[in-house]
């Protein structure tokens, strides 16, 4: 199983979550609250991502990554290789994801004389307090939602990659670099399109622990949402989430391609 994709998907996992982090925290205190924990554990998760997805392709098709811009997999096999790499993403994420949302909303304001002390101390001791009071199960709050975001979702995402590359690029020639950075905005921003509604789910049941509110599970959360709010609340922060789509996968495919170009 070729290892490259791995470690490219780790780097550009970093570098794209440096560019992106701000986005996530914009409506929160500093730009870049806990930031040092998830550029850690989202490079790694993304390293899932694009190392099972290349090495499903690799296992589809029997050609490697350098070889595709010769022989292009069908659109069927890239759907079903970025919904495995987004299925086994979505069970490595599900506790990181948790703990950066618990930690990002946390309601105390900064340390003043007088003020109460976060409820977290950060990342170790969130995970610790998360299973201390909630149980192992706890820490997997939200992961049927997060699976469910992230299955079809990225198989939507590398398809709508592989399209836009391919317009754009004569056949057998490897997309400019002007080309991968458009295709991988747009890609972004429509998987973010399709994964926003369950986002939101995901993240109202990550922090129903946290305000002492109980969903019965994800229908229940989903028909008391709707009845509560509306069903606009399905798309709530999908602009956002689409400013943040664009630079941010932009960025994680081209040093993605860089890199398996450079060590090719």
């Amino acid at each position: 199983m070729p290892a490259e994709e791995f470690v490219a998907g780790w780097i550009s996992g970093a570098l794209g979550l440096v560019l992106g982090h701000p986005f996530d925290t914009v409506k929160l205190l500093g730009f870049f609250k806990g930031m040092s924990f998830p550029i850690a554990s989202i490079a790694v998760v993304n390293s899932v991502l694009f190392g099972v997805y290349s090495n499903a392709l690799l296992a589809l098709t029997a050609t490697s990554h350098q070889e595709r811009r010769a022989q292009p997999p069908s659109y069927t096999h890239v759907f079903i290789a970025g919904c495995t790499g987004g299925f086994l993403q979505a069970y490595c994420l599900a506790p990181f994801d948790l703990i950066k949302v618990r930690l990002q909303n946390q309601t105390e304001p900064r340390a003043k004389p007088g003020s109460p002390p976060p409820r977290y101390r950060g990342p170790v001791h969130c995970a610790a307090s998360i299973f201390q009071a909630e149980g192992p199960r706890g820490l997997f709050r939200g992961a049927w939602a997060l699976t469910l975001r992230d299955t079809p979702t990225l198989g939507i995402y590398f398809v709508t990659y592989e399209w836009l590359c391919r317009q754009f690029t004569p056949d057998g020639q490897t997309p400019s670099s002007g080309t991968v950075l458009v295709a991988g905005g747009f890609a972004g921003i429509t998987s973010w399109v399709a994964a926003t509604p369950l986002d939101v789910i995901k993240s109202r049941m990550q922090m129903a622990g946290l305000k002492q509110r109980a969903y019965g599970g994800l229908l229940d959360c989903m028909v008391s949402s709707a009845r509560q709010e509306g069903l606009g609340v399905f798309f709530r922060g999908l602009t956002i989430n689409s400013a943040r789509a664009f630079p941010v996968n932009a960025v994680t495919f081209l040093s993605y391609e860089h890199l398996l170009l450079s060590w090719g």
